[in-house]
């Protein structure tokens, strides 16, 4: 298992847990479905990637880049850092691992 993997995987869940606990707060059930969507995806790209699939991590930097675009429309929006600026970050380096990892195996 490479640091691509497990990265794309811990993103996966973060956006996974984000969506319930918007859901859970706010009663959004936008939150909770794009929540559960991207991290599923991410998961399952990593999960894919761990069982020798080589397009994984590309579909994971792709979901990632998505999501780093959402999260900055929103913090543009609502000038909050959380969770948005939050996510923007812990995004980036998701996605800096994740093409790292891409081009290293390469």
């Amino acid at each position: 298992m490479n640091l691509g993997i497990v990265a794309a995987f811990g993103y996966g869940i973060l956006s996974l847990l984000g969506g319930i606990i918007g859901y859970i707060q706010a009663k959004s059930k936008v939150s909770l479905l794009s929540g559960s969507m991207s991290g599923l995806l991410l998961i399952f790209s990593a999960y894919c990637q761990l069982q020798g699939q080589t397009w994984g991590l590309t579909v994971a930097a792709f979901i990632t880049g998505i999501l780093i675009f959402f999260f900055a429309l929103r913090l543009a929006k609502t000038r909050k850092f959380m969770p948005a600026g939050l996510m923007i970050i812990l995004g980036m380096l998701t996605l800096a691992v994740i093409i790292n990892q891409i081009f290293v195996s390469k």
